[in-house]
């Protein structure tokens, strides 16, 4: 999470007398008389506006001693794309915190992992953001625990360490402090408001919803991912979206569907139906979000698995700011084809590489599985994983052990001996903490790190900092591809005709990208 500007209150004001969803999550109204903080699409009737405070976080109404609103939830409320206006230091340590980085440990193990003073990493981030590191921490916990105490029948002491908390004492005061109330409270109050929940099998997948701003171009980000999955790590079937998944010590999987799916657009086969995965919505959900089954086993990780569940399908972008702008610069036909274009993430940020260095230039999803170098090298080094669900048996390979592995083992795979190189390169950078590809992470340094490494090409580093790093404004001018699609017949071309796309040049590429695909089918 990252923040802009507070818009003007004239701005908040309007849209929250429209209840505008383009604004859900951009900032938050505090009433004075109720001490109750909301987003502005909350159904609840508006106070006069001399009631009104505007925030641009919940942790900065949280701090002003408001409490989060029962109807409406703040804590469901989309995240923030990234901003080159706030300072980068700021940026990466609240995506950090905002994924779990304090929990169980200090702020001073996060400053040394910025490589900056204890001192310093709090001023900044106070300046900018408002909060202190701990506040920030604090608040994402508690958010996350009204979630789960609200769309769960998790116990109290389950969700107080799946919230990151590290003793359900701490966690009960904390709540009690922080909100008046008991985390008992909050579950009576969600049955109040939206029924009893069914219980489900103690083995049953969590239910969950992540909120976007709509446009989401669901079936395009699909359409991406399944020519990009790997055989036994993921899947697209459908317009569903599966795959397994390693965070922090502990390994599952998760099934996604967009909220606007129906049932009926399933399809009268579907693997990842069985076993009976989303046979629960859950219990709060709507229109604009995605509904995430997460196996019990991920439970202990949630804050971080949800924080690269919302990167992976790129849910804090703003779809109409950056549509209008890719429209003006000349994309308006690719644009109302597709409205609502994501960048697709990633879970793994090793994983993105491997496959990018692995597969070079040539397309996933094209030909047998067995002719794909990721697959056989993923069956080869990635530990089988017992899922329940046949079409996802195996966790990708992490960088340790393609690392331990060495080139001469993929060479033997029938990866090609520069590719192997490049990609046991790689992976001994990311295993010994010298290369971090995760978001927040600096972009022209991991690219200059990646194209340094011989086998790593313009386009390989290209698309693993837009994705791993999840940088809106990637761009491979070199991509044929992309220049077929765009009009022009060199890398100086495209490079010109994109300086009107920028800072968005990667949802640019997107668009071209799936112009591309969609010619070479017809």
């Amino acid at each position: 999470m990252a923040w802009a500007p507070l818009p003007p209150a004239d701005i908040c004001e309007r849209a929250l007398n429209a209840r505008d969803p383009r604004f859900d999550g951009i900032f938050f109204v505090g009433i004075t008389s109720t001490r109750v903080y909301c987003r502005p699409t909350c159904p609840a009737r508006v106070s006069y506006t001399h009631r009104r405070r505007f925030f641009d976080s919940a942790a900065s109404a949280e701090r002003a001693g408001f409490r989060p609103c029962l109807r409406c939830r703040p804590e469901l409320a989309p995240g923030r794309a990234p901003m080159d206006a706030v300072p980068r230091l700021a940026r990466v340590a609240a995506d950090r915190i905002g994924a779990g980085a304090l929990n169980g440990r200090t702020v001073a193990d996060l400053a040394r992992d910025l490589g900056v003073s204890e001192r310093h990493l709090r001023r900044a981030v106070e300046h900018e953001i408002g909060v202190s590191p701990l506040d920030l921490a604090q608040t994402h916990r508690l958010l996350l625990a009204r979630r789960l105490l609200g769309d769960t029948l998790l116990s109290v002491t389950r969700v107080a360490y799946a919230s990151g908390f590290q003793s359900l004492r701490r966690f009960n005061a904390a709540f009690r402090e922080q909100y008046r109330m008991a985390p008992s409270a909050i579950r009576r109050a969600a049955r109040a408001h939206g029924g009893e929940k069914v219980a489900l099998e103690e083995d049953a997948p969590l239910c969950l919803s992540l909120s976007y701003r709509a446009p989401l171009a669901w079936d395009a980000l699909l359409a991406f991912l399944r020519r990009d999955a790997i055989e036994g790590v993921e899947i697209v079937d459908g317009r569903l979206y599966g795959r397994t998944i390693h965070v922090a010590g502990s390994s599952g999987f998760v099934v996604v569907e967009d909220a606007a799916v129906r049932p009926d657009d399933w399809g009268a086969d579907v693997p990842l139906r069985a076993p009976a995965t989303l046979a629960r919505r859950p219990a709060h959900t709507h229109a604009n979000s995605v509904n995430v089954a997460v196996s019990q086993s991920l439970v202990p990780v949630l804050m971080p698995l949800l924080a690269r569940l919302r990167q992976l399908f790129d849910l804090d972008a703003e779809p109409t700011v950056i549509d209008a702008h890719l429209t003006q610069g000349g994309l308006g036909a690719l644009v109302a084809k597709r409205p609502g274009v994501r960048i697709p993430g990633t879970i793994d940020g090793f994983d993105v590489a491997l496959r990018a260095i692995l597969r070079g230039r040539a397309r996933a999803g094209r030909g047998k599985a067995s002719s794909d170098p990721a697959r056989r090298v993923a069956w080869a080094l990635g530990e089988p994983l017992e899922t329940g669900i046949p079409a996802l048996s195996r966790l990708a390979p992490s960088a340790t052990r393609v690392a331990d592995a060495g080139s001469a083992r993929l060479e033997a795979l029938g990866i090609p001996r520069r590719r192997a190189a490049a990609a046991v390169a790689v992976a001994r950078l990311v295993a010994d903490g010298t290369l971090r590809l995760e978001r927040g992470s600096d972009v022209a340094a991991t690219r200059r790190a990646l194209t340094e490494i011989a086998g790593v090409t313009d386009q390989g580093a290209t698309t693993i900092v837009m994705r791993a790093l999840y940088w809106p404004d990637a761009l491979s001018t070199t991509d044929r591809a992309l220049q077929r699609a765009a009009g022009v017949s060199t890398a100086r071309e495209l490079r010109a005709r994109a300086e009107r796309w920028r800072p968005w040049r990667a949802y640019a590429a997107m668009h071209l990208w799936l112009e591309e695909e969609a010619r070479s089918r017809r």
